[in-house]
């Protein structure tokens, strides 16, 4: 019997054995049928609802396959900084958050990025001491690799010109080597960070209840989470509640990767709504802060080279034992030197893989970002069966900084087209809250690479770097449901798949490019049940 029957819908399945149909049915969380509407209609029977689309697109369930959950949840209360264009904007910001909190307590916020300001240069403490004298203050860079603070801030994290930098971290100092207020990589960041009280795992689930309406509403059905253990305690008591309407892959982040060795924890372990994922490591900074590790330096900046977060001999000493456990890996690398070191490190580890074995497809081991990679590595993601894990949407927001900082070395940046040509998995997401979670946005900036305003021309910056619609939406479909060991469940609408799915108010194969923006998310359906319907 089934449960759910949809008809007359334009359906892209991106099964090639069906791409396309006009109707399909549903039996509990999974898709029975697919096919044109008499065929469906005629399996419907005295109980079964119907949904008549009249014509809408329907495209399997989208997902982000990079993001910070936690971080999502919590930006929702925190000073928005996102897109600010200059710093009087942004202390005008947090100088109204002073006024609304008593004094003695946090003003936490995040998105600020100083690139977009007039000048470009890094703000200070005293900026803030003069919005915010009785409060301490943490904000989050864009990139989420620096931390603006204040005084008070540094002086209750003990922070003077004495403290030393930490290892893989640093804290920017002025003439007289006392801290600016800038805090330049998680280790740093840490210092005054860990002063900032917890949600309680219950707090925290509240408020991933209210991003998970907004994810539905923007058509994400799936995530895969990067954020710290704390983000897997409240998605738990989201699913102890019966509220989790989302499929999460969690990854584990290096510091933690000894508890899953100790327990004998593996890649996949869970279910279709919560499972454990890769091995996550930084290897380097970001672009931002120009702490992306380079093999030249930055330009303007003759002794900058970026910053080392995991060297490669802890690296691979990393991944070569949670490989042998049963986890891939998934390591941040944005500079070309940390991207080449990465692979040096997959290479390694594949051949010890090999010794083994194990088949490559067992260890779907990744690449977060590959913001810039230099050309003699260009092909090697796809010759060793690494996925590239990639956000489109940083492209067109950082197209500036690139050309800035990266000069003519940008054209082998942000290259989707590169590392699909060369066979590897794409697997995009937002890499939220650094960008918005809109995967709208994302398929725009992939097929266009131009900002929603335009810039930097019709053609799009590096316009060979451009994708086709379909490639896109595999990127945001298939490439994760591989990336998560799920590709015999999602990323297609067929018989035996998870009904996960979106309806959209237009034809994203046959709209100009431009209508993209446009475009309204009308329905999302996860696991057989509408999270949104905006539809009669």
């Amino acid at each position: 019997m089934m449960d759910r029957i949809l008809l007359n819908a334009r359906i892209y399945t991106l099964n090639p054995a069906q791409p396309h149909a006009s109707a399909l049915a549903i039996a509990r969380d999974r898709i029975v049928a697919v096919g044109d509407d008499d065929a469906i209609r005629a399996l419907a029977g005295p109980h079964t609802a119907v949904d008549r689309l009249n014509g809408q697109m329907v495209i399997p369930g989208l997902t982000d396959a990079h993001i910070h959950w936690e971080g999502v949840a919590r930006a929702l209360r925190d000073v928005d900084l996102l897109d600010v264009p200059s710093k009087v904007e942004a202390l005008q910001r947090v100088a109204e958050r002073a006024r609304q909190t008593p004094p003695g307590e946090w003003i936490v916020g995040r998105g600020w990025s100083q690139a977009l300001w007039p000048d470009g240069a890094f703000p200070t403490a005293a900026d803030l001491d003069s919005v915010a004298p009785e409060h301490p203050v943490y904000l989050a860079a864009r990139s989420g690799h620096a931390a603006w603070v204040n005084s008070l801030a540094l002086r209750r994290a003990g922070i003077s010109a004495q403290t030393p930098d930490p290892p893989g971290g640093a804290l920017q100092r002025d003439a007289r080597g006392g801290p600016t207020g800038i805090l330049l990589e998680d280790p740093a960041m840490k210092l005054v960070a860990r002063l900032i009280p917890d949600p309680t795992p219950d707090q925290l689930a509240d408020w991933m209840a209210e991003a998970q309406r907004r994810a539905w509403a923007a058509g994400l059905t799936a995530l895969h989470d990067f954020d710290n253990p704390s983000c897997l305690v409240a998605l738990q008591v989201l699913r102890e509640r019966g509220e989790l309407g989302l499929r999460v892959l969690k990854q584990i982040n290096d510091p933690w990767i000894e508890h899953a060795h100790a327990l004998g924890l593996r890649f996949g372990f869970g279910d279709a709504w919560l499972r454990l994922g890769a091995l996550k490591i930084f290897a380097d900074g970001a672009l931002g802060p120009r702490t992306a590790h380079m093999i030249e330096p930055y330009e303007g900046e003759p002794d900058n080279y970026g910053l080392v977060v995991t060297d490669k001999e802890h690296m691979f000493e990393l991944v070569s034992r949670a490989s042998a456990a049963g986890i891939p890996a998934a390591i941040h690398a944005i500079g070309d030197r940390a991207v080449h070191d990465v692979l040096d490190v997959y290479e390694a580890v594949r051949a010890e893989e090999a010794a083994r074995g194990i088949p490559r497809q067992a260890r779907r081991h990744r690449i977060e970002h590959v913001q810039l990679i230099h050309p003699d590595d260009a092909g090697r993601l796809g010759a060793l069966g690494i996925i590239a894990s990639m956000q489109p949407i940083h492209a067109t927001s950082d197209y500036e900084m690139a050309d800035r900082y990266w000069g003519a070395r940008a054209r082998w940046s942000y290259n989707w087209r590169l590392q699909l040509e060369a066979g590897a998995v794409l697997a995009f997401g937002s890499d939220s809250p650094v960008e918005p979670f809109a995967p709208l946005l994302g398929i725009f900036a992939a097929v266009t690479r131009r900002r929603p305003d335009g810039r930097p021309g019709p053609q799009g910056w590096y316009p060979e770097g451009r994708l086709d619609m379909e490639t896109t939406l595999r990127g945001f479909t298939q490439g994760p449901a591989y990336a998560a060991g799920m590709e015999r469940d999602l990323g297609m609408l067929a018989p035996g798949y998870l009904a996960d799915l979106v309806v959209l108010d237009r034809d994203l194969y046959a709209i100009p490019p431009d209508e993209i923006l446009q475009t309204r998310v009308l329905g999302t359906m996860v696991g057989g049940e509408w999270k949104v319907r905006l539809f009669d």
